[in-house]
């Protein structure tokens, strides 16, 4: 678990990093196009920090809530998460 908590936490310091570059770039009143190829840096390096801790969660997380005999609050976030992905 802890590779993965280190990989997240890398995840979440690029998009911090690229962030703090888009405000700066609209301070510096930069290239719009530039400006948005930032912004959509974010938007994949988003889309990959919640995959992976995605990933995390189903292999750690979720087998241990059916262990424990949590199955149906485990069903409920699963079809809780899938929905709030297609919206």
């Amino acid at each position: 678990m802890q590779a993965s908590k280190k990989d997240v936490l890398n995840r979440l310091a690029t998009i911090e990093g690229h962030i703090k570059a888009i405000r700066k770039m609209v301070e510096e009143d930069r290239y719009c196009v530039d400006i948005l190829k930032q912004s959509f840096a974010v938007e994949r390096a988003l889309q990959k920090f919640e995959a992976a801790l995605l990933d995390g969660h189903l292999n750690s997380c979720v087998p241990a809530g059916f262990k424990e005999g949590r199955d149906e609050a485990m069903i409920h976030e699963l079809r809780e998460l899938f929905e709030l992905s297609r919206r």
